[in-house]
């Protein structure tokens, strides 16, 4: 019988949730860090407009151009299970600082290479994995940490800020992405996310991390057991990421496939395209809390799923830019509802030790998800045309709800459990 999880929402979550969702901003140390992730984020956006609008510049193949999404996202098959694990055994902090300066190289050189008219679409791609290895062997450690920079009451508005702070880059960044590339090419968008980075290396050159207790030790292949153990033993986390899977394949179509659909309005429009999207993100957010009061986590979920694939449906069929704004606004809508849940439920489906190796199996899940998807999407495109992919996508993500909805999301035990800190 598949596991039916709770959905349920305890009386102290409902309390601790009553309270201002920006509380965690007073607090000087997540507000320093908040601040530096939100200018990274903001040239992460300015890079993937960059780097999809300049493979259609070398080649119109749906395929390729799709490949961009994909290459991003492809090392989390490779690197993010031993990245989860090292993010439990060594110091975050120093594995944090080199991935960020791993990122600031690979995104300077793409920069400098595409100023001097030396990227091909394959070169294109080679860098764009390069900074996506960077960018994944980050991610376990970048969200294990917060719990590190909040105090405990703040732990799940945390969560939700860090997610805010993200759709604030994606309001922003793209358009402005948008309106760099169209004055001054693809190339300086790079350089500009080169040097966004700093302001988190700045920050963790700075941060003095407690010793933690209860830090992994032995080897890194004994440490990835022993977080698959967890996973593969524990109801919610299975519930999780089954939810994650059935999602992330087919929601993949629409943002690998954008820049296609808005080829027609140019780089600045496709910029102002993904920061409608970003705009609906922050709408979502603003009105979730209120709707989670009303909803269960998994309704919130569903209806969010069934919204999303009705707009990626609607981005085949409508081609004014006006059209496009509002489908991609209330994308953006749908895709904050969705993946606000599901991160917060990642972020506190396992204990302090496990944190870390088990959020690479949940990135892996979404990201392989979206990886997948996104060369599927492309491929399927290239032969039937791409309001047809857009449809299949659609489909896709409405059958996967369905065939998952044994599976129920929860809220039960969201409070993230604190670090222990040795003396």
């Amino acid at each position: 019988m598949a596991d039916m999880i709770n959905t349920s929402i305890p009386a102290n979550l409902t309390k601790r949730q009553n309270g201002s969702p920006w509380a965690p901003l007073r607090e000087p140390l997540f507000r320093s860090l908040w601040l530096a992730a939100v200018i990274s984020y903001t040239g992460t956006w300015m890079q993937n407009v960059g780097a999809g609008w300049l493979m259609t510049q070398l080649t119109m193949s749906p395929l390729m151009v799709s490949l961009v999404q994909a290459a991003a996202m492809l090392p989390v098959f490779l690197v993010i299970l031993p990245a989860g694990a090292l993010a439990d055994m060594v110091d975050r902090r120093r594995l944090l600082l080199i991935t960020q300066g791993w990122m600031v190289v690979a995104a300077a050189a793409l920069g400098i290479m595409s100023l001097t008219r030396s990227v091909t679409p394959w070169v294109l791609l080679a860098f764009t994995f390069l900074l996506g290895i960077g960018a994944v062997m980050n991610d376990p450690a970048w969200q294990a940490i917060t719990p590190e920079v909040v105090s405990p009451p703040q732990h799940a508005p945390a969560v939700a800020l860090n997610s805010v702070g993200f759709n604030v880059a994606r309001a922003v960044g793209p358009a402005l992405g948008g309106m760099v590339i169209a004055v001054a090419g693809s190339g300086v968008a790079f350089l500009l996310n080169a040097a966004s980075f700093f302001g988190v290396i700045f920050f963790l050159y700075r941060w003095k991390r407690p010793h933690l207790a209860d830090m992994e030790t032995g080897r890194v292949s004994d440490a990835i057991l022993t977080g698959l153990r967890y996973v593969r033993g524990a109801p919610v986390v299975r519930c999780v990421l089954i939810r994650t899977g059935a999602f992330s394949l087919g929601a993949s179509a629409l943002l690998a496939l954008l820049p296609l659909v808005a080829r027609p309005h140019g780089a600045s429009g496709y910029g102002l395209l993904l920061g409608f999207f970003g705009l609906g993100a922050l709408a979502g957010a603003s009105v979730l809390h209120r709707l989670r009061t009303r909803l269960s986590v998994d309704g919130v979920v569903a209806f969010a799923i069934v919204l999303f694939a009705t707009m990626t449906f609607a981005a085949g069929q409508i081609h004014n830019f006006g059209g496009l704004s509002l489908i991609l606004f209330l994308s953006g809508t749908a895709w904050i509802g969705i993946l606000a849940c599901l991160n917060v439920a990642a972020q506190t489906m396992a204990p302090s030790f496990l944190r870390a190796r088990t959020l690479s199996v949940y990135l892996l899940v979404l990201q392989g998800g979206m990886a997948i998807g996104s060369a599927l999407w492309g491929a399927v495109a290239n032969k039937v045309g791409v309001p047809t992919a857009l449809l299949c996508s659609a489909f896709a993500m409405v059958a996967g709800l369905l065939a998952v909805r044994r599976y129920r999301l929860t809220s039960h035990e969201l409070a993230l459990e604190p670090a222990v800190v040795r003396d």
